[in-house]
């Protein structure tokens, strides 16, 4: 028997609209929460070192950060003992959780030199919280905090991803 409240990650799927800059979490085809994101300041890409957010389907490959406390730094995707100061100049510095995107289009965004795996592209938590809701990042997808916690706890390894205008 399963438990009336228990939430499932099964049929959960995420949208992520670079013109609204918002991320919609869909369980099957209701919409279950939308949050505030914020997408390359370069446009959209999916060429290696452009520094552009890539669109299209990809899935989650890789969830990191589980337990880490909120606003702490990730460097080269491992926690560190640094935590963010908040909306004060600190560089582009990944925070609370990552969730690591493979890109399922060849030619688009997998494979080669347009690879969105390789191009190391996050769902991430973001130290420049004021920028959330406008192009700012340098290829990832950033959130608030809290919001890319509350994210990770809904969404399991292989969770459907798809980037669009």
């Amino acid at each position: 028997m399963v438990c009336a409240n228990a939430q499932t990650e099964e049929n959960r799927h995420i949208v992520i609209s670079i013109s609204q800059q918002k991320l919609f979490l869909y369980q099957s085809d209701k919409l279950i929460k939308t949050y505030r994101v914020s997408s390359s300041k370069f446009g959209t890409g999916h060429q290696q070192d452009s520094f552009k957010t890539p669109l299209g389907q990809h899935q989650i490959a890789k969830k990191i950060g589980t337990d880490a406390p909120l606003n702490t730094i990730f460097i080269a995707r491992k926690q560190t003992d640094k935590t963010a100061q908040i909306n004060q100049e600190q560089g582009d510095v990944i925070t609370s959780r990552i969730l690591w995107l493979t890109g399922l289009e060849e030619g688009v965004n997998k494979g080669g030199n347009v690879d969105s795996y390789q191009r190391f592209i996050y769902i991430h938590g973001t130290a420049d919280e004021a920028m959330i809701g406008q192009p700012a990042s340098h290829g990832c997808v950033r959130m608030l905090n809290q919001d890319v916690i509350d994210l990770f706890e809904q969404v399991a390894v292989n969770t459907l991803v798809e980037i669009v205008l």
